[in-house]
């Protein structure tokens, strides 16, 4: 990454007791703003921490030493420094008098974003989130430069506090052929950005840090015109988006949605639900927690949903290595609380050059999620173990375990959370499949209470031969305890994937693995076909007869030695 930050030119309005000790240090290349508040010492602050620069007060002369050889401050207390990228803060006291200053260092990094190039080229709009000071600016700014440069796009800035493109009328260098647009105070932003649309025909606008309604409005509305929209927003997360009233709108909105009595029995939920309002302006969200690692929603509106429904999240963590070379890892989370359950695998893209691989999407990871086989193997064979049969076929022992494993038991829950059934299920591995068609189920679980009047559901039952399991209440502990007798009773059809380890060579285990997480994470979690890993016949085998035990389709198709199978969905 090329690094051009203009840092002689900040030190320079300093006073010679802060600017000396700065032009000495060791780290000055990392400086991140110096603070000179009246009657304190002055503090330098760097990425390990602050530094007190003098054992001397700054006092109202040190002030105005620096306040004369600065622009005007704006409305938002901002200014700056003709031709860069600095920004000076003022902090006022009740009089209007300036008592303090945050001298920021801005920095121009070219090559930033060759973590998120593909995503630029898919035309997209995208939306950084971030706490302040993690680099959102410097990535959106990179982010004009690219557009306008190199896919020769024409970009709009909306540059409300002159942070992206620098003080004074000639924009900085380091936003390329972008043009920008100031706005006089900060309370018209929304306007600039309707006016950049309606007068200057952009294919694409840059905002920094939208914050208000009336901007999240007009993001919405420039959304709805065609234009691509790349803008920030404070906040870590995307859940604290949605819990924002305020910016909300910027991924759809939320609205409370009341459900009638059948079909919040069927959803096994509460009758008011929360549900996303609207079309997001924003098809992609990006998390920055640190300048080397962010976490990517490719699609915005799936992922609200899930958020809503209480549902796993599938992303992905795209990291910088030293080596310059970027890793991508796919992984899942609470929808709930954002801690990382499991990372599936790294993917490391050993090319340097600033343009991801198209392999970067979706079906890629799926495939390449099985490497790290030591801690998956663990998961996996945490099962309650059972007494497989033994099959006198012709076959290898492995075959035959696999024939006489389960093809999963399908349960229509009925008047329960579904969602803590399946983090049941999921908790203790159970062979157990739910499904919203009573149909297709094996057998029915639902609450006493609501199956004792419904004289439709037990005719269905009945007639299709299905069982019905009641529980009390739907508690954590009745929920288990049922769950385990429907498998007792169909002990026939449960995998015992432990005693299936004991015969398999590493090889065949990775295989079984493999081909069980496809199923487990992508086909039932996602409804998405998956391509898997390339292999021989003899393992295309071994993987055709564990999918058929989950009643799923599949087909090999390619040339040796890169055929490979692809597994469907219902």
């Amino acid at each position: 990454m090329l690094i051009a930050d203009d840092l002689n030119k900040l030190l320079e309005i300093l006073p010679d007791f802060v600017r000396n000790p700065l032009e000495k240090h060791a780290d000055k290349k990392y400086l991140i703003e110096v603070v000179m508040d009246l009657g304190r010492r002055p503090e330098a602050r760097f990425p390990c921490g602050p530094e007190y620069l003098s054992t001397k007060n700054i006092d109202w002369h040190d002030l105005d030493y620096c306040i004369k050889q600065l622009g005007h401050f704006s409305g938002d207390n901002r200014s700056g420094i003709e031709s860069t990228l600095h920004r000076i803060s003022s902090i006022r006291n009740r009089k209007g008098n300036i008592i303090g200053l945050t001298c920021r260092v801005g920095r121009a990094i070219f090559g930033t974003i060759s973590i998120i190039r593909d995503l630029l080229e898919r035309g997209d709009s995208l939306l950084l989130l971030g706490k302040p000071g993690v680099g959102k600016t410097t990535a959106i700014r990179e982010i004009a430069r690219v557009l306008a440069d190199e896919m020769e796009k024409r970009v709009v800035i909306i540059d409300t506090s002159n942070e992206i493109a620098g003080d004074g009328d000639i924009p900085h260098p380091a936003i390329g052929r972008a043009r920008r647009m100031q706005v006089a105070r900060p309370e018209l932003q929304h306007q600039v950005m309707i006016e950049a649309v309606e007068n200057h025909m952009p294919e694409v606008i840059i905002i920094d840090e939208i914050g208000t309604e009336l901007e999240a409005l007009a993001a919405r509305t420039i959304a709805e015109r065609g234009v691509q929209l790349v803008g920030t927003a404070h906040g870590n997360y995307l859940e604290s988006l949605i819990k924002n009233p305020i910016l909300s709108d910027l991924i759809g909105g939320i609205q409370y949605v009341t459900l009638g009595d059948d079909e919040a029995k069927r959803r096994g939920s509460q009758k008011s639900i929360l549900e996303r309002k609207a079309t997001p302006a924003f098809q992609i969200a990006i998390e920055i927690h640190a300048r080397n690692s962010w976490i990517i929603h490719e699609k915005v509106d799936q992922i609200v949903d899930q958020i809503l429904h209480g549902s796993l999240l599938f992303f992905q963590r795209r990291k910088f290595n030293n080596d310059g070379s970027i890793s991508i890892e796919c992984e899942i989370s609470n929808s709930t609380e954002f801690n990382v359950l499991s990372s599936l695998n790294t993917i490391n893209n050993k090319s340097k050059n600033s343009k991801l691989n198209d392999s970067v999407n979706s079906s890629y990871i799926a495939r390449n999620v099985f490497n790290n086989l030591h801690t998956v193997n663990q998961k996996l064979a945490n099962v309650h173990t059972t007494n497989l049969f033994n099959v006198n076929t012709g076959l290898s022992s492995l075959d035959a375990n696999l024939i006489s494993a389960s093809k999963g038991i399908v349960v229509y829950p009925y008047s329960l959370n579904v969602q803590q059934i399946e983090a049941t299920i999921d908790t203790f591995q159970l062979p157990i499949l739910l499904t919203r068609d009573i149909i297709k189920a094996d057998v029915i679980l639902a609450l006493r209470s609501s199956v004792k009047h419904n004289t439709k559901l037990r005719q269905i039952a009945k007639s299709k031969k299905v069982t019905i399991y009641t529980i009390h209440n739907s508690t954590l502990s009745n929920i288990v305890r049922a769950l385990k007798q429907i498998l007792q009773i169909n002990n026939g059809f449960n995998i015992t994937w432990d005693a299936l380890f004991q015969e398999t060579t590493y090889v065949e285990q990775e295989v079984l693995i493999e081909t069980r997480f496809a199923i487990e994470k992508i086909i039932f979690l996602k409804k998405q076909s998956i391509e898997l890993l390339p292999r021989s016949a003899k393992y295309r085998k071994l993987q055709h007869t564990l999918i058929e035990n989950y009643n799923l389709k599949s087909r090999s198709f390619g040339e040796e030695p890169n055929r490979r199978l692809r597994i469907y969905p219902y």
